[in-house]
């Protein structure tokens, strides 16, 4: 396992962390107790894993007190634990957002949950656009002085939310995102346009979710084999597929790559995200240990630049406005922070 930076933080975190959607589910993520995820926990454990991603509404809330219940035994100090706040959790008229109000009280539940005195990682789950920026992060900076949190993040902002609060923190000299939890798949690219060139320029690392696509870059299933029952098929719309001819066309490639290595193809979906810019920790999650036993085999899997170029060949996004045009007119003036989406189309 390698250790890396989590944005512009002394923060170091495994380059694979443990995904928790499926503690506690109805059995469409999945349905963990306390045992299974203990066993899931100590698998990631021993391969070196430092950090558990959750969110007070997985499960219903019950994701949170499974891992609660399973961090004893000195595991708790072994791992960094992330969870999240922003969706509803009542049919109050404050029981979501991010207002002042929500975020500390949810912080205090969510502690209360975890069995835990700090948060190492908080982080806003989705954009509030009724709940002034400046409420948000003077609620998260207070979090942290009162050492409740360590550090903080957002998930899933465009990148106008994202820099719009990073000015409003700089600005105030409060706590600032230190990470990004996006998706971010061979399939699903649309990060590279903006998301990834300003977390560059501004230190906020990544952390992807979903990697594999909710199963569709696991290499199972093609176009021949597509699942017949399950999430993918039962209407869940994370990720969408709008384009299903370019999925298989990119399924067979990790196919191709998997089969020369003999891997499996999930573990070359995985790989191809850790060797892209700026990526701090992948998110893996599995119904159970053999899942997650195939997935932690990623991060020992190299990919020559033949197979990334294939890859990125398969799954590489059109340019849209500007971008095109400045591929077009100014290459020669741009920062490494815009080669990050300029550079492949450049040779071109």
């Amino acid at each position: 396992m390698d250790y890396r930076l989590l944005g512009r933080s002394g923060l170091k975190v495994s380059s694979l962390s443990i995904g928790t959607a499926t503690f506690g589910g109805d059995g469409l993520w999945g349905d963990a107790d306390t045992k299974e995820a203990q066993r899931q926990i100590d698998l990631c454990l021993d391969h070196g894993v430092n950090l558990i991603d959750t969110a007070n509404v997985y499960g219903g809330s019950k994701s949170e007190t499974i891992i609660g219940e399973a961090l004893t035994d000195g595991r708790r100090e072994r791992l960094l634990v992330a969870t999240k706040v922003r969706f509803s959790v009542g049919k109050g008229p404050n029981d979501q957002g991010l207002s002042r109000y929500h975020i500390i009280r949810e912080c205090e539940n969510s502690l209360k949950r975890l069995k835990t005195d700090r948060i190492d990682l908080y982080q806003v789950h989705q954009w509030d656009g009724q709940t002034p920026l400046e409420e948000t992060i003077e609620a998260l900076d207070t979090l942290v002085k009162q050492g409740k949190v360590r550090y903080v993040g957002c998930s899933n902002y465009s990148a106008w939310h994202l820099m719009k609060a990073l000015a409003i923190a700089d600005a105030s000299h409060r706590q600032r995102f230190v990470s990004q939890q996006i998706h971010y798949t061979l399939y699903s690219r649309e990060a590279e346009y903006e998301l990834v060139p300003l977390g560059i320029d501004q230190g906020v690392g990544v952390m992807v979710w979903s990697p594999l696509a909710g199963g569709w870059l696991t290499g199972k299933y093609t176009r021949d084999s597509a699942p017949s029952s399950g999430r993918q098929v039962s209407g869940f719309r994370e990720p969408p597929i709008y384009d299903e001819g370019k999925l298989w066309d990119i399924v067979d490639v990790i196919n191709e790559v998997a089969a020369a290595h003999g891997v499996s193809g999930a573990q070359v979906s995985l790989a191809w995200l850790l060797q892209r810019p700026l990526i701090a920790t992948v998110i893996i999650g599995g119904r159970n240990l053999a899942q997650f036993e195939d997935n932690l085999k990623a991060v020992d899997l190299k990919l020559t630049a033949e197979d990334v170029a294939k890859l990125d060949k398969v799954s590489q996004p059109l340019l849209i406005y500007p971008y095109w045009h400045q591929s077009f007119s100014v290459t020669s003036r741009m920062t490494e922070a815009d080669l990050a989406l300029h550079r492949p189309y450049m040779s071109e």
